[in-house]
């Protein structure tokens, strides 16, 4: 698989990263087993790049990772670690804490279930509205310095987060969701990024599902599963959605792709500086969204894309505000 450079400064990462939090947590019943699998899968297919939160599981995400990885040589992966979103013992939600000495807490216990000396990039999940941006980056910086983390990354931000926390020390990526049914990063976000030299981490580019060509309205989610309170899969918006991933599957036999491949290659023709996270739980998936990598779509085929799905056209927000920066509401 392609290499690309993540950010001015960051690491080299395969084109597409994988996303490890399905297998544990968040979008109902998780398989160990399968997704230990995946990850290994996901390794041979090329892909460097793994993406986890210590909150994912309640850390279990994090020690499946370091089962996967054990004999992989470490410096042929590329870590992404999420920290700041604190559970209570039943899994529910208290916030976020992205103090300095939270920092550096929560990086001593990744450290250790990840079972590694360093992590590649090190990010905050959410803004902390408590907590200034610059005594957070500064945190991590400490730790760069210190050698535990190669690089700083942010998530789910906006333009004066992305500067502010620029100024404090280079950030190599955005993890943000992004997507044909979320778009709103192209306004000003991408912009900004773009100036700074920040590349794009994208998650979400099957919009937790429902481009996947997998989905159907009837579908019963799992009470453990996090999409049953996100608006975009209500009863009411689901169909008006799913209408559209219709006109995507057109597309995409035109092609000879999936409707999730064509997803994943509309992401990754948005720019050299966008990397699409796939949050692939099993092996089929898997190979699937690898695929993708080799799709390439033409000028008509972006075309009749933007035809089919228009800016804006998603019904329903793409998450629960609490869960973003207030620069971002209502995206």
């Amino acid at each position: 698989m392609d290499r690309t450079q993540l950010g001015a400064a960051g690491p080299d990462v395969s084109v597409l990263g994988l996303g490890a939090m399905g297998m544990s947590d968040l979008y109902g019943p998780a398989d160990h087993d399968e997704g230990l699998l995946t990850i290994r899968a996901s390794l041979d297919a090329g892909i460097n790049l793994i993406d986890t939160g210590d909150f994912y599981g309640l850390g279990a995400n994090e020690m499946l990772i370091a089962r996967a990885l054990d004999g992989v040589n470490r410096e042929d992966v590329v870590l992404s670690v999420k920290f700041g979103a604190q559970r209570s013992p039943d899994g529910s939600w208290l916030g976020h804490d992205n103090s300095p000495n939270a920092v550096k807490n929560s990086l001593a216990y990744s450290l250790k279930r990840l079972n590694v000396d360093y992590i590649d990039i090190y990010r905050p999940a959410r803004l902390d509205p408590s907590v200034p941006i610059e005594e957070t980056v500064g945190a991590i910086a400490e730790m760069v310095h210190a050698g535990y983390v190669r690089h700083i990354g942010l998530s789910e931000v906006g333009v004066e987060t992305i500067r502010r926390a620029h100024a404090v020390h280079p950030i190599c990526d955005l993890q943000i969701e992004y997507s044909l049914l979320s778009r709103d990063i192209e306004e000003d976000v991408l912009p900004a990024t773009r100036e700074l030299g920040i590349d794009i981490t994208a998650y979400g580019v099957l919009a937790r599902g429902l481009l996947s060509g997998h989905w159907n309205a009837n579908r019963q989610l799992a009470a453990n599963d996090y999409r049953a309170i996100i608006d975009r899969f209500s009863q009411d918006n689901v169909e008006k959605n799913l209408a559209l991933v219709a006109a995507l599957t057109e597309i995409g036999q035109s092609v000879g792709a999936t409707p999730a491949q064509v997803a994943i290659a509309w992401a990754t023709a948005q720019g050299p500086d966008i990397v699409p996270v796939i949050g692939a739980r099993r092996r089929d998936r898997l190979s699937e969204a690898v695929a993708a990598a080799s799709l390439k779509l033409s000028p008509s085929d972006l075309e009749r894309i933007e035809h089919a799905v228009p800016m804006g056209a998603a019904a329903g927000a793409r998450d629960v505000a609490q869960s973003l920066d207030p620069a971002l509401h209502g995206s």
